[in-house]
């Protein structure tokens, strides 16, 4: 089975959802920044900005939408690790279970992978702290801590994990720059924001790093191969009849 074609599938489809479903929203956020119909503001002296819970909204649904298909990613790559670890194997060696007990599973695939003889995920052409990050985004995506926010916020496990988050909007950015050491983590918990750009950016190192690992697995299974012929030669030279 080409694992990587239907894992390309699968992106393929979440990114469309994510452009497709973000659109209308985007444009509603726009049309009320631009004061266009049926967005005009009527005349008032309050000093609220007119629209501004339209916008709100419009703004929290493209975060939702963006966190669901960021969670569809992490969920689909983690698939794509099952099956090649399936084709693979165990790894040789002694265990991997502290592996993907304490650093999660992408530490634990990468330990996994290493243990078959691959290159170190590290030294690969894409972002390998991201594609974890992406990870660390789901989790907290997945169990939100308050009824109070609409969008998803990292927890403090994601935090100590993250010194500069990717999935944040620059004014939380700065605010996290601006706090340093153990403040950050009890102070301020930045939401995570989702942006068109960021989005397809983690895509696209998801498809790199899928790429990256397709090869990676074809020569090791190709090594394996070479491997178990060489111990049937052995064992049949052995063998007197």
């Amino acid at each position: 089975m080409d694992i990587r074609y239907f894992l390309e599938q699968r992106l393929a489809f979440i990114k469309q959802l994510y452009l497709n479903g973000a659109s209308p929203f985007e444009d509603r956020k726009r049309k009320i920044e631009n004061e266009e119909a049926p967005f005009i503001p009527p005349y008032s002296e309050d000093g609220e900005p007119a629209y501004l819970n339209e916008w709100l909204e419009a703004d929290s649904s493209v975060q939702v939408l963006g966190s669901a298909c960021l969670s569809m990613i992490a969920a689909s790559l983690h698939l794509y690790f099952k099956e090649w670890e399936r084709q693979l194997g165990s790894a040789p060696g002694p265990s991997l279970k502290s592996e993907f007990k304490n650093g999660g599973w992408p530490n634990g695939y990468r330990a996994f992978y290493l243990a078959h003889g691959s290159d170190r995920f590290e030294d690969g052409p894409f972002d390998f702290a991201l594609i974890e990050e992406l990870v660390l985004a789901r989790n907290s995506i997945q169990h939100p801590d308050s009824l109070i926010f609409e969008t998803s916020r990292y927890s403090d496990d994601a935090l100590q994990k993250l010194p500069s988050p990717f999935f944040v909007s620059d004014r939380e950015k700065s605010l996290i720059e601006e706090a340093d050491g153990e403040s950050r983590q009890w102070l301020y918990r930045p939401h995570i924001h989702i942006t068109t750009e960021k989005f397809l950016h983690a895509v696209s190192q998801v498809s790199a790093f899928v790429k990256w690992l397709e090869d990676q697995g074809e020569t090791m299974m190709h090594k394996r191969y070479l491997e178990r012929k060489r111990q049937r030669e052995i064992n049949a030279g052995s063998n007197p009849f």
